[in-house]
């Protein structure tokens, strides 16, 4: 791990890659595909525990409401913590314990009760994230470096629909669930036991 050692800042000046941004595009791109890889089969699976495609609309709407709350007070506590990478473990950390419990789902309530959790585990690191992201930035080339961080996201969605529709054929949902929560909580120890001065 000694390669990631060097202060960012220090390696844009001298124009070496800036390891910080790396760091966070890599992992923050290994939690959004796995996100998405329930993405576009998310109804199939409300069916298989007894839903409707309201309970499918329902469970969307939790989790985006419990976000749309936990985001403001969380891009709050952000503004006041010194180490933000650790908001950003924890948030992983969370979705990823979410993503697991959905292997325990047996009824449409204890979708919900875990839509609310994922909901908060994304909100609690989105602030924290973009805070993180920001302060690597070049400011002569910050739109570009978000460019490339909206780009991730997209091919990130694209890929984990992908991968997900094909897991979930070969293998069932729960093969889909533990891989989904195996590479949140990658992406969250990795930035948890990184060097602090990394980031």
């Amino acid at each position: 791990m000694q390669f990631l050692l060097p202060n960012s800042r220090k390696n844009m000046k001298r124009g070496k890659p800036n390891i910080a941004l790396r760091v966070l595009l890599i992992t923050n791109g290994l939690v959004v595909f796995s996100a998405a890889m329930l993405g576009p089969i998310y109804a199939l699976f409300v069916r298989d525990i007894g839903g409707d495609i309201l309970d499918t609309g329902l469970a969307a709407g939790v989790f985006t409401a419990t976000a749309g709350i936990v985001v403001f007070l969380s891009g709050r506590f952000s503004d006041r913590v010194k180490e933000n990478e650790v908001l950003v473990a924890v948030g992983y950390l969370i979705m990823g314990s979410g993503f697991f419990l959905y292997t325990q789902v047996e009824s449409v309530v204890h979708l919900l009760l875990i839509q609310v959790l994922i909901g908060f585990g994304e909100a609690l690191y989105s602030p924290s994230f973009d805070a993180l992201y920001s302060k690597h930035l070049d400011p002569e080339r910050s739109g570009s470096q978000w460019g490339t961080w909206e780009s991730m996201n997209y091919f990130a969605v694209a890929f984990g629909a992908l991968a997900g529709s094909t897991v979930a054929s070969l293998f069932g949902f729960h093969a889909l669930f533990i891989a989904m929560g195996c590479f949140a909580w990658t992406s969250a120890l990795y930035i948890y036991f990184l060097p602090r001065r990394v980031l």
